[in-house]
Order: structure tokens, then sequence, then C-alpha cells
């Protein structure tokens, strides 16, 4: 099979656009990845670091409220504390808002789809407070600057970052031996969440051959790694299990405790040959298929060991592959990639949501057309169930109560965000493509009005497969 724009764009993108030319290969795609990233320097979302002076903000305001507690100034501290989560919680939505525009408007939706992978895979997300609206920032600055790169640097960046730390509860986990476990006694304890899942969801995978003393002993290796709002991530020392550890059969440290020993752990995991088919299947299965081809599979498991974990070699492993270009969509959208895909196909003007300056009435839209109709198809935003992220089978989407919220998004939102509709019997090609099933075809034209006419284009079959 030979490399097809149109598949290309529905497959490795979110689906044609009227307005953003498609990639003409392989190589174009390949080399718009690695290339600047335009579209998130056209519209911004902040950092961890910069979401982090809003939680020092918090902290600051709650110490200072702590000392003037039952007088005036407190009831005012309290209200600026409020305020605080309020912006938090505009921006978590504007943030959301920002994240579609940008898979609407991409000329390189190559890399969106790999920044939705790569964040699923490293699912993270606060659990309480201002960090309740972390998982954006944190994917801005520990995901997509490795998106290309090798995958140990990806690894060690979302393992040391301060939402995984905090989502995995590792940032109170001490080592039984140290010496601030032993000041606090019984209320010190280990914790083994990301030791666990560094193994079985990040690197090896579930099944690999380790055991349940490998987790424990990597628990205790990654004691002392932990963060505050005001520096970020760091290492105490008082926290960190003296001693060498062995993980998988090797030792690491011993000597003085720091994040050396973690980095090199996290090293050896990411070139581990479990790990390579870990990652080659999961990639495998989000592009192509549930159940992908063997030889799909052990090419780019092989590219990835001979490489030592170099993604952008894999990408080119699997865009070159002929599995890449089976012309028959398997794969079903997920909530999120369906409704960014209409929006792409749309050409939804990035000024609805950009232009509003009120943050509550932004919010109130992004409420409307995103937040509740995500969440009644079954995937509310960046709010898996758990750390494994969102499912791959495409049976976990095709429910009744799925279908019949997409269907009711597809009737009510386009118009909400386009005056005037197209013309359902042109938007049938944009969104779909020159090869346009006939019955789709058939159904735009004979719509009764635009409002149905696209409904049933973005209902069908053909659009809801990727």
């Amino acid at each position: 099979m030979s490399f097809d724009p149109i598949l290309a764009e529905k497959r490795f993108g979110y689906g044609l656009s009227p307005r953003v030319a498609a990639p003409v290969s392989v190589a174009d795609m390949l080399a718009r990845l690695q290339g600047p990233d335009e579209v998130a320097a056209r519209f911004p979302i902040e950092p961890f670091p910069v979401f982090r002076a809003r939680m020092l903000e918090a902290i600051t305001l709650r110490k200072d409220m702590r000392q003037v507690r039952g007088t005036d100034a407190a009831k005012a501290l309290k209200k600026d504390i409020q305020l605080v989560k309020k912006a938090a919680r505009e921006e978590h939505r504007r943030w959301l808002a920002l994240s579609l525009i940008r898979r609407a408007w991409t000329g390189d939706g190559f890399r969106e789809r790999l920044a939705a992978f790569w964040a699923d895979h490293f699912t993270a997300q606060g659990k309480a407070g201002l960090l309740k609206r972390g998982t954006s920032p944190y994917i801005e600055a520990a995901i997509r600057p490795h998106l290309s790169g090798r995958f140990a640097d990806l690894l060690y960046a979302v393992t040391t970052s301060p939402l995984m730390l905090h989502y995995l509860d590792q940032e109170n986990s001490m080592g039984p031996g140290s010496p601030k476990a032993e000041k606090r006694g019984a209320k010190a304890g280990l914790n083994e969440n990301l030791a666990r899942e560094l193994l079985e969801l990040h690197t090896l995978g579930v099944g690999a051959a380790y055991s349940q003393e490998d987790v424990r002993q990597l628990a205790e290796l990654l004691t002392g790694l932990t963060f505050d709002a005001n520096q970020g991530t760091k290492f105490r020392k008082d926290f960190a299990e003296p001693g060498a550890e062995t993980v998988l059969g090797k030792r690491y440290g011993g000597g003085q405790p720091g994040l050396g020993d973690i980095r090199a752990v996290l090293e050896d995991l990411a070139a581990h040959p479990a790990t390579a088919g870990h990652i080659a299947r999961k990639l495998a299965v989000h592009f192509t298929s549930d159940t992908p081809d063997p030889d799909l599979v052990r090419v780019l498991t092989e590219r990835y060991r001979d490489t030592g974990g170099d993604l952008a070699q894999v990408y080119e492993a699997l865009l070159s592959h002929p599995a890449a270009w089976v012309p028959e969509l398997s794969n079903i959208k997920l909530p999120d990639e369906f409704v960014a895909s209409a929006m792409r196909a749309l050409a939804v003007d990035p000024q609805l949501f950009t232009g509003i300056e009120d943050g509550r009435e932004h919010e109130k839209l992004v409420q409307r057309l995103f937040l509740q109709p995500l969440r009644l198809m079954g995937q509310p935003w960046q709010d898996p169930l758990g750390p494994d992220g969102w499912a791959e089978d495409d049976a976990a989407w095709m429910t009744p109560q799925g279908l019949t919220a997409r269907m009711e998004w597809a009737l009510s939102a386009p118009a909400r965000m386009c005056d005037p509709l197209p013309d359902p019997r042109v938007f049938v090609t944009d969104a779909l493509g020159r090869d346009a099933p006939e019955p789709v075809r058939f159904a735009a034209k004979a719509s009764e009005n635009k409002r149905e006419g696209i409904a049933l284009i973005l209902a069908s079959p053909a659009f809801q497969r990727k």
C-alpha cells in the first residue's frame, strides 16, 4: 500500500480540513513532527512551572489566613483563595477549548495524536486542590517537548513531574529505614504506586517478568523523589531508603542517594526488551487496529530495540509499514477525537473561544459544547478511572448511551459553532474525502435542512472511524 494524504489525516491525525493542507508524504509528516510546535505557540497553554505559581499563591494565602484566623482579614484572605481557585477552574476550561482548537487547526495532526497518545499512556491527574486542574500544564511541560526524542527522556520527564508524583502518591513515600521515617514512626510509610505503574503500565507491561520484590525494591529506590510548590520536583535525602536496591537483577544506589540512581533505573527500564514490545504493540493498536498486524508489531519492536528507543525512528517504521496504509478504517474515534475531528471538518473559527474575555461566559460555552457532552459520551475530560487511561477497545465506546450522546452533539453543537452551517453536499467531501460512501452522500443531498444533513454525516460510521 502507498501513502495517501486523506488516509494520513484520518488515521494519524484528526481528520480532514477544508482549510488546512494534508501532508504529502511520510517524510513530510516526520518533518512537520520534528519541526517547531507551531500550533502550541499559536494557542498557548501554560506549562506546569507557570501553573505551580498558582499553587504557591494559594499556599501563601492559606498560611496568611491561619495567622489571622477569626478576623476580618481572614475573611478577605479566604475570598482571595476562592478567586485563585476560580481562575484556575476557568483556565482549565479554556485549556480544553484550546486543546480542541489545536487539533482542529494544526498542520501537524500526527503530533497532536501523539501528544494525546502519550498523555494517556502516562495518565496523571490531580486529586485535590488546584492540582485537579494540572493535567494540561503537565502535558505541556513533560510530554510535548519529548514526543520525537528518546523514550528514556520522556519517561524521566513524566516520572519526575510533580503531577505524576502527586497522582501516584509518591510525594510522601519514605524508606522504612530513612531518617524521616525513624522520626515519624508509624505515621511514615513506603508507597509502591509509582513503582508498580512504572513497571506494569509505563515500561515493561502487564505480564512481564518482574516480581513483587522488584516493585518493592524500585519503590525504595524512588524514595526521596518528591516536590513542593516553591521548588517543583526535588530530592529529599531524609526520605530516601539507605543502601542499595536490586531491580530486575541489577543493583542501584548504595552511595549518596539522589536523582542519579533514579535516572539510571529509568534508563534501564526504557531499554528493556519487554518495554520495546509493550510500546510497539500500544502504538500499533492505537493507530491501526485492536488486532494489529503481527509483522507491524515485530517491526516496531525491532526498531525500538535497535535505536535505543528513538521515538522518531519508531514512528518512521510505523508510517513506512504497509499495514499503516490499509484503506479500511478499523478503529473507533474516542469521544474527544470525534469532537475535534468534527470541529476540524467544520473549520470552526478559533475566535469563537479565544475572543471571549469574560471567563464565566467562556466557561459556560465550554461546559455546554464540550464538558457535558464528553461526559455523556463516556469520556469526561482528563478524568479516566485509573492510571491505565482510556480503553483502546472499540467496544468500550460503542455503547447505546455513548452513541446517543454523539448523535445529540452532532445535531446541536455544529450550529452553535458555525453560522451559517456549510452545505451538506459540500461538507460530506470536506469531512470524508473524495471516497465518501455513496449512502452518506445520498443522505447529505436528501436531508431536510443543513442541521440534519451535517448531523447525518458526523454520525455516519464512515466519520466515526479513524
